[in-house]
């Protein structure tokens, strides 16, 4: 036939059928159709090179094979490498995946919400700005949803989450273990749950020894961070560590110290939430507590597309305590990171250490009560840390 757009009438005139029988083999109902007769009109199909509308198919079968992920903001490595991750993990599955980037703003989230679901999508995965956002409400029995932070109260939300301030106070910890007494935090905007959740955490591991003049404010921003950082570093009496409430603010803390010759790690150790692959690259390499971005997202779609869902509400993920130069500990590169940068290792390099190598803390405690590895897990099941709080991602 010519090269213009072949439809269902040009199929049912050479098969020799009506145009709804067409539509019956091609949406594989509602209605049968005989043997003799579908074998036609698939011959016609395959003759006339007619290819069925996505669109009118889905509205027939009920189904786009289509999700959508609403995030605060993709300009955020943490939160680009996770709908990376999710697309990834989407697409593995048979599914589009539409991004919905709400820019920090409440309101744009419930439009977005609004507006996949006349896209009829098949499941919504949320990245909320913050906890409340009752415009969840609306995609509540018309699709499955599941909450990349800590659902709401209520039936038909699920939850995929970490539990941030638990890890807070693990990468705090492991400052006092370098001999750090003197241990300051870059916090999030507070009127956000997480940033609150993520000094709670740093509190929990000070105690007493957790000192307000040592708590700043800043956006989740390199530019937050520097500010902040600038402010604490120039003080008469300045900490000696800094955990950084996100690794965009770490990194800007390490560009205010280097402006004002604070040596890192040996006048300031510092360790940072929600490290990505540039906390390996910056000088020095960023410790970091990394969240299990391909676990999270395989997670997430694999609830929307389970019938069993509602058995599981909320699934919290343990977290990693990545040691590198920043906080003191000694550190080589992996060989990965070392081809990545065109730098090819001997056979004897490349079966050196896979992973970050822990060093002697600047204060010496018995070898026996440092951590040995690594690596250190953070996080429980539900079931066993009921209430627990984690937030959004930045």
């Amino acid at each position: 036939m010519s090269r213009e757009k072949v439809t269902r009438t040009d199929v049912a005139r050479v098969a020799g059928t009506s145009v709804a029988v067409v539509s019956y083999v091609v949406n594989n109902g509602p209605r049968p159709v005989a043997e003799a007769t579908r074998a036609r009109v698939l011959a016609a199909i395959e003759s006339t090179g007619y290819r069925p509308d996505g669109i009118a198919r889905a509205l027939a079968s009920g189904s786009t094979r289509t999700f959508g992920l609403i995030v605060p903001n993709i300009a955020n490595p943490f939160v680009a490498a996770l709908a990376h991750a999710i697309e990834g993990a989407a697409y593995r599955r048979g599914f589009t995946l539409l991004l919905g980037d709400s820019a920090d703003d409440p309101a744009r989230e419930a439009d977005l919400v609004g507006t996949f679901l006349q896209h009829r999508i098949d499941g919504l995965l949320f990245y909320g700005v913050d906890r409340d956002h009752p415009w969840l409400d609306q995609a509540v029995g018309k699709v499955p949803v599941v909450v990349l932070d800590e659902p709401p109260a209520g039936p038909g939300i699920i939850g995929v989450r970490v539990d941030e301030r638990a890890a807070s106070a693990s990468a705090t910890r492991h400052l006092i273990e370098h001999g750090r007494d003197a241990v300051a935090i870059i916090t999030g905007p507070l009127a956000q749950q997480n940033a609150r959740d993520r000094r709670d955490g740093w509190r929990d591991a000070l105690g007493n020894a957790a000192r307000a003049d040592l708590q700043i404010e800043g956006t989740y921003t390199r530019g937050g961070g520097y500010l902040a950082g600038r402010a604490l570093l120039e003080r008469d009496t300045r900490p000696d560590a800094v955990f950084a409430s996100n690794e965009q603010q770490a990194l800007g803390l390490l560009a205010a110290a280097a402006e004002l010759e604070v040596r890192v790690p040996e006048d300031l150790a510092v360790i940072c939430f929600n490290g990505t692959t540039n906390a390996e690259y910056s000088i020095p390499a960023l410790s970091t507590i990394e969240q299990p971005i391909e676990e999270i997202a395989a997670l997430a779609i694999d609830l929307l597309t389970r019938s069993d869902r509602a058995e599981h509400p909320v699934t919290v993920c343990d977290v990693e305590l990545v040691r590198r130069r920043s906080c003191g500990c000694e550190y080589r590169r992996t060989p990965s990171a070392r081809a990545l940068l065109g730098a090819a290792g001997s056979a004897g390099e490349q079966g050196a250490a896979e992973q970050p190598v822990v060093a002697q803390p600047a204060a010496a405690q018995p070898a026996a009560e440092r951590p040995t590895t690594e690596q250190v897990t953070v996080g429980r099941t539900a079931a066993e840390r009921p209430g627990s709080r984690t937030g959004t991602s930045a």
